[in-house]
């Protein structure tokens, strides 16, 4: 199996994945390209400088990898975010306890496999894992999802996917590309035994250069507007009050999907 694992950065030229993932190649602009090869010593060969126009935009680099190494003979396209810490998975060790254990670099692409092994099996074209590491997402009567979506911080595409990111919706993509699969394929792989650790959003650079309340807003209705207030819809939890109270942006709307399965 051909594995290509990928992160774009944009305005952020310490990545940090490539401490996790040495073999991650970053795409990054042309004109900030000698910034990251300062910035990564010794990472050199994994910086892909892209044309101009196709950064600063998250939806278009990652049509713009998809496409490239889809062309290059990749089975799966890992899209990462270039702050992850780490993959991680949680074993019980008797009782009601759990560890949490790294899926560590060297283990890394025989996770890739597997889980696309997997997905493929099913007949889905995309997988990834839980959006948290709160061992409650860790259910023992439900070891995958097959409706619930998954986020840009990790993400699987496999070949023969017809799916891209709506270039339109550059704040609210990750959400629009697993409603688009879940209408489409009639299902996502999620693991739950997994989940990913990265910053989401409070870095400077990447999204963060263009995400405003106002922003927010209009992506969110965009969203709401292209599928339906009854799949996207607002989360108003006072958990979720708190948050935008504190932080004057609304990160997570509520997807509910009206097709069979978990």
């Amino acid at each position: 199996m051909k594995i290509s694992i990928n992160c774009p950065s944009y305005k952020r030229p310490k990545v940090e994945t490539l401490e996790y993932l040495p073999f991650c190649h970053v795409w990054v602009d042309c004109k900030e390209y000698d910034d990251y090869i300062k910035a990564n010593k010794g990472f050199e060969d994994n910086i892909i400088s892209v044309p101009e126009g196709i950064q600063g935009n998250v939806s278009r680099i990652r049509n713009y990898i998809l496409d490239e190494e889809f062309k290059k003979g990749a089975d799966v396209v890992v899209l990462v975010d270039d702050d992850l810490k780490g993959i991680y998975h949680f074993e019980n060790e008797g009782g009601y306890s759990y560890t949490e254990k790294l899926v560590k670099a060297s283990e890394f692409e025989k996770f890739i496999e597997d889980g696309t092994t997997l997905c493929n099996d099913i007949g889905y074209k995309l997988w990834g894992v839980n959006l948290n590491k709160d061992a409650l997402n860790y259910k023992h009567c439900l070891p995958f999802n097959t409706k619930a979506i998954i986020l840009g911080p990790f993400c699987c595409h496999i070949k023969g996917t017809e799916i891209r990111y709506d270039e339109d919706l550059p704040l609210k993509e990750d959400y629009d590309l697993a409603i688009q699969h879940l209408n489409k394929y009639r299902g996502i792989l999620r693991l739950n035994k997994y989940h990913y650790n990265c910053k989401q959003s409070t870095n400077a650079g990447g999204c963060a250069t263009y995400r405003n309340y106002d922003r927010e807003r209009e992506q969110f209705e965009l969203l709401k507007k292209k599928w339906g207030s009854n799949i996207v819809k607002e989360d108003k939890s006072k958990q979720a009050k708190s948050k935008k109270a504190k932080m004057n942006i609304d990160y997570n709307p509520i997807i509910k999907i009206p097709i069979k399965g978990v």
